[in-house]
């Protein structure tokens, strides 16, 4: 009989609440995608390079002329100079570049610290690799990291740490005291680390990305991911990148090879062009989400949630205490769901083992103004 790798695994709780929203004709506020159309240049940029012929293999590492747009971007916001050739890696979608990352560095027998609550695949990536992940809850309210218990966590088995920020699902910022602090941690330690900064772009308030890119200490032992789906509005193109040192991108390379060889081609050529023609876009990025943000907390304010505006990501936290405390947050996502219309992600299932008095639900404010305007007026009836 066929044992499973992956016995715990199954269909993700993102897959389920889409589905849920589409049987039942809800607001799809749970799965993290933008239901706005994508920039017409990108998409024109596309259709040239589909009808030009660039439709065969992009080399293993990405096309070169996206991967200097990434290295001209690197340097001009975090002020690292960073080799194309040796240092960016192109890949299809920032969970594949997780995983090869993990397959690169995690062995039979490694630990991985992860911070709950977390992204849903590091855990399997690493149990596919041999290794165990140990889980280091996050300080709550404000998901901040509780040092000393990631202190606790470090044994002589500890390969690899995973940080997030801006955090999914909270939208917690990592300063750059915390970078500093992690640094001090682990500086005497053969520790990795892979910098999960797919939300890079969407920094509110005023706020600055505290990327590990611009810390030279950590950089020198990590892998920094990050994606074009989310900072460019097509997640359906899973087009992501990694900048890590020549030695750690030689080696998540040679797992990379063997997992998807290469990205999409045209799409490559489309995401080269405009970000050599339209520079401004990630510039006025955070703009753009925090009208969304705040378009949406201030529809929220009308109604029994309780929340505190999220600092980056496209996602709101809101606490639901007020309204059904008899349900757990899988519950009341579904009970949002199908009696009033509106689908959010529970926040119980980024966690190893939640607290027992959670009950906290994050929507997806990555949406059309009437989408907000709709779901706020649903969600203020309750």
């Amino acid at each position: 009989m066929l044992q499973s790798k992956l016995p715990h695994v199954g269909t993700t709780i993102f897959t389920r609440m889409s589905q849920l929203a589409t049987e039942v004709g809800a607001l799809n506020l749970s799965q993290g995608f933008p239901d706005f159309a994508s920039p017409q240049p990108l998409l024109d940029a596309a259709m040239r390079h589909l009808a030009a012929g660039h439709n065969q293999y992009a080399p293993m590492t990405g096309l070169p002329r996206l991967r200097e747009q990434v290295a001209l971007k690197v340097a001009g916001l975090y002020g690292r100079a960073v080799s194309a050739e040796s240092e960016v890696t192109i890949v299809p979608g920032a969970t594949e570049a997780i995983f090869c990352a993990v397959q690169a560095l995690i062995r039979p027998g490694d630990e991985a610290i992860v911070l709950d609550p977390c992204y849903d695949s590091y855990e399997p990536s690493v149990q596919l690799a041999g290794g165990r992940c140990v889980h280091v809850p996050l300080n709550l309210p404000d998901f901040s990291v509780g040092w000393q218990r990631l202190r606790d966590a470090i044994t002589p088995r500890t390969r690899l740490i995973f940080i997030n920020s801006p955090h999914n699902p909270s939208g917690a910022l990592l300063s750059r005291a915390d970078l500093d602090q992690l640094a001090a941690l682990i500086r005497d330690r053969d520790i990795y680390l892979i910098s999960d900064e797919v939300y890079e772009h969407l920094v509110f308030d005023g706020a600055e990305h505290a990327s590990v890119l611009a810390h030279d200490e950590l950089y020198a032992r990590a892998l920094v991911v990050s994606s074009f789906g989310k900072t460019y509005h097509v997640t359906g193109w899973k087009t992501g990148y990694v900048v890590a040192p020549p030695v750690l991108s030689a080696e998540l390379r040679k797992i990379h090879q063997y997992v998807n060889f290469c990205g999409v081609t045209p799409l490559q050529h489309a995401l080269a062009d405009f970000m050599a023609e339209q520079p401004q876009h990630i510039v006025e990025l955070p703009a753009f989400y925090q009208a969304k943000r705040d378009l949406f907390c201030d529809q929220l304010a009308g109604s029994r949630f309780t929340f505190t505006r999220s600092p980056g990501t496209y996602f709101q936290l809101a606490d639901y205490s007020a309204i059904r405390p008899d349900l757990d947050d899988v519950a009341m996502s579904e009970w949002l769901t199908r009696e009033h219309g509106v689908a959010a992600i529970p926040v119980s299932v980024f966690y190893q083992q939640a607290p027992a008095d959670m009950r906290l639900v994050r929507f997806c404010f990555a949406k059309r103004e009437e989408t907000l305007l709709a779901a706020g007026e649903l969600l203020c009836r309750i």
